[in-house]
């Protein structure tokens, strides 16, 4: 058997050259892991999984043409066994169960150490978990929390692309008074001071996106 075959076999996805060169050097430089592929979108992920089919993905979330968790969400569907880990900069509760629903196994942020990336690709290749710390905390401080509905994530949404409430009440439909209710309830669900509070609160939780 040779090396290649009995090394953990890894696809790095970015939309950042910086970022797949810097996992790339990681990654060559242990004895247990070969580089396989690299991806810049979604899109080209998908097709790099199919053609390498790899042990390990390392995948971002905020990519162009696709984002990772569509394209976690397409490859898991294709290939159930897929092991893919995600890197971002991005730790808020919503964004990262969204990860694990799709089908990610481990959720590590970029400002992480080396050498807890390179822990998570081998305990995720021998089939766990793995988050890390910082995604533990932001998981276990909003498991409670009362989450917003459809609805509220929809004006939610239109507060921070800068609508006053009239506006929002005339895009949806709605009554403006309807619109202050339901602004009401979402600044209470948030623990938001204000509208630019609760806008802030979403975008940073990954409930919104701009």
């Amino acid at each position: 058997m040779t090396a290649e075959a009995k090394s953990i076999r890894v696809l790095t996805v970015d939309d950042h050259a910086v970022v797949r060169q810097g996992i790339a050097a990681m990654v060559t430089g242990q004895r247990d892991m070969t580089l396989v592929g690299e991806a810049a979108n979604g899109r080209d992920a998908i097709q790099q999984f199919r053609a390498h089919r790899p042990d390990v993905t390392i995948m971002d979330l905020q990519m162009p043409e696709m984002n990772g968790v569509d394209a976690i969400t397409v490859i898991r569907n294709e290939f159930p066994e897929a092991r893919i880990i995600v890197l971002t900069t991005y730790a808020g509760d919503v964004q990262i169960l969204r990860a694990l629903k799709a089908g990610a196994q481990g959720y590590v942020l970029k400002n992480t150490l080396h050498k807890e990336l390179l822990d998570t690709i081998r305990a995720v290749h021998a089939g766990k978990k793995t988050l890390s710390p910082e995604a533990s905390y932001q998981l276990a401080d909003h498991a409670t929390d009362d989450a917003l509905t459809p609805g509220e994530i929809t004006i939610l949404r239109l507060i921070a692309a800068g609508n006053a409430n009239k506006e929002i009440a005339d895009q949806l439909s709605l009554s403006e008074d309807t619109v202050k209710g339901r602004v009401k309830n979402i600044l209470s669900k948030l623990g938001a001071n204000d509208r630019t509070h609760a806008a802030i609160i979403g975008l940073k939780r990954g409930i919104i996106e701009l």
